[in-house]
């Protein structure tokens, strides 16, 4: 071979090692793109998860079993006179503001959420002591929200689409919220607004409760506030609404003693705003017993 075949030879591997070595760069950069990309969303899923931009999904309301629905409804007055104040702690607290009515009738205003283990809790003894005062149609069987919320998937029922009626006391109840979250935000249920929304947020605030916006919150008669739970959520967890019900007739559970006792203050409460009617049920043993626990 000779010299000038030879140089042209060296010259074609070189340009062919120069051709490789390219190929190879060109590969490690489109790997160290794809790995940018890979890290750039991964970086976006972090920062949305620790912005809250999560999906929940509670379990769905349904109608509440005609059982059930008697049974939280007609509580036997002789489990609630011997359970009187029972396990409940939290009363409501007396405040200096105009009187609250509708129809020329003491009014509860009950602001909560379907999300919130503590609205699931407060509805029970809620329902137990306006069924002593009037009618309630429509209420649905209703959970609060799974974890990681505390309380996972208490067994309740919902205000939403709920009526009540009475001679003695009229009841307006607000879920603003449902137990499904989508990027960070519960779904919007109930609309608190006009002056329901002004007293919301002038005595759902210091000095009238410790922390402002807490729920559950009532207003009785415009007299009386309570914000949480009155009385402790463990005796209701991992229970279904039958079992919640049915337990409420005896008057040795922890359900009945914890739910009859705060149904039972509550109670209390509305009969000041009702004038102490009607009478049967302002002078029951259990009530009047419970009336001591009044702030």
């Amino acid at each position: 071979m000779g010299k000038s075949a030879r140089a042209q030879n060296a010259r074609l591997v070189e340009l062919r090692a120069q051709q490789a070595k390219a190929e190879r760069r060109s590969k490690l950069m489109i790997a160290g793109a794809t790995v940018g990309v890979v890290a750039i969303v991964v970086i976006a899923l972090v920062i949305a998860a620790l912005q809250g931009g999560t999906d929940v999904t509670g379990q769905s309301s349904t109608a509440l079993d005609q059982a059930t629905f008697a049974k939280v409804t007609s509580v036997p007055a002789a489990s609630l006179d011997t359970v009187g104040a029972g396990a409940s702690d939290n009363p409501p607290k007396t405040i200096d503001a105009p009187a609250l009515t509708k129809d020329g009738k003491p009014r509860v205003l009950y602001v909560g959420a379907e999300y919130c283990p503590y609205c699931a809790t407060e509805r029970w003894p809620l329902v137990v002591a306006l069924s002593r005062f009037g009618t309630w149609n429509n209420l649905s069987a209703s959970f609060s929200a799974p974890a990681p919320e505390v309380n996972p998937n208490t067994a309740t029922v919902s205000f939403h689409g709920a009526t009540y009626s009475s001679q003695y006391v009229s009841f307006t109840g607000y879920e603003t919220s449902t137990n499904k979250q989508t990027n960070g935000q519960w779904g919007k249920l109930d609309t608190l607004e006009g002056e329901d929304l002004a007293l919301f947020q002038k005595f759902n605030a210091p000095p009238y409760v410790q922390s402002s916006g807490a729920i559950p919150w009532i207003n009785f008669g415009g007299t009386s506030i309570q914000a949480g739970a009155s009385y402790n959520s463990a005796v209701i967890l991992n229970k279904t609404q039958a079992e919640i019900a049915t337990a409420l007739a005896d008057p040795t559970t922890d359900i009945a003693k914890g739910v009859n006792g705060a149904a039972n203050v509550l109670t209390a409460q509305i009969c000041k705003s009702t004038n102490q009617q009607p009478t049967a049920v302002c002078t029951a043993p259990g009530v009047v017993a419970a009336a001591a626990k009044l702030q």
